[in-house]
């Protein structure tokens, strides 16, 4: 029995939402002008994702050694943190909502394979993130979830499936342990 044979593999044409030039160039302009800018320059690290298509909104901070695929498939809400070393593997869409906190390490991983073709065929499912969660340390996050307003993601969480708002969360797979109360 074969499970997968990669010589059928085909990625869909409109898949990157870009050329294949333009991917390539932003893959460059990521991996240089962007990761060796200063840390204070988060206008300039601004400009550069504005300049390939992401939505972002004012006074984001992103760091320079954030790592972004396809700058085109993200919107960022105002006054989010985006934290050192985070992954946004946005083969589907990424959204952030407003004053979000992102610390250091997370995951964003919108896409896969479908593990049960023999194909392999690839697929995306966006993340949503909305307005005040705070995601700590080394979070990962499965295609397709959506957080809920206002909710905390404990250290090395596994956000597998979608989590309610104004919670705290932890393990993994992540799940609500307790109310976000606001004193």
């Amino acid at each position: 029995m074969n499970y997968q044979n990669l010589k059928l593999f085909q990625l869909p044409a409109s898949f990157r939402g870009r050329s294949k030039y333009i991917v390539q160039l932003w893959w460059i302009v990521n991996a240089t002008l962007f990761k060796w800018s200063p840390q204070f320059l988060f206008a300039w690290r601004r400009f550069l994702l504005r300049l390939f298509g992401a939505e972002i909104g004012k006074d984001v901070l992103i760091r320079s050694t954030v790592k972004i695929t396809y700058p085109w498939k993200l919107k960022v809400g105002d006054h989010t943190w985006i934290g050192d070393e985070c992954v946004l593997y946005n083969l589907g869409e990424i959204t952030i909502g407003k004053h979000v906190a992102i610390a250091h390490k997370v995951y964003f991983n919108t896409g896969g394979h479908e593990y049960d073709k023999v194909t392999f065929d690839i697929f995306s499912k966006p993340i949503t993130i909305e307005d005040e969660c705070w995601l700590t340390n080394d979070v990962y996050l499965a295609p397709g979830v959506h957080i809920g307003k206002g909710t905390i993601v404990g250290a090395r969480s596994s956000v597998l499936k979608s989590l309610p708002g104004a919670k705290i969360c932890v393990g993994t797979p992540a799940l609500p342990i307790k109310d976000r109360i606001i004193l």
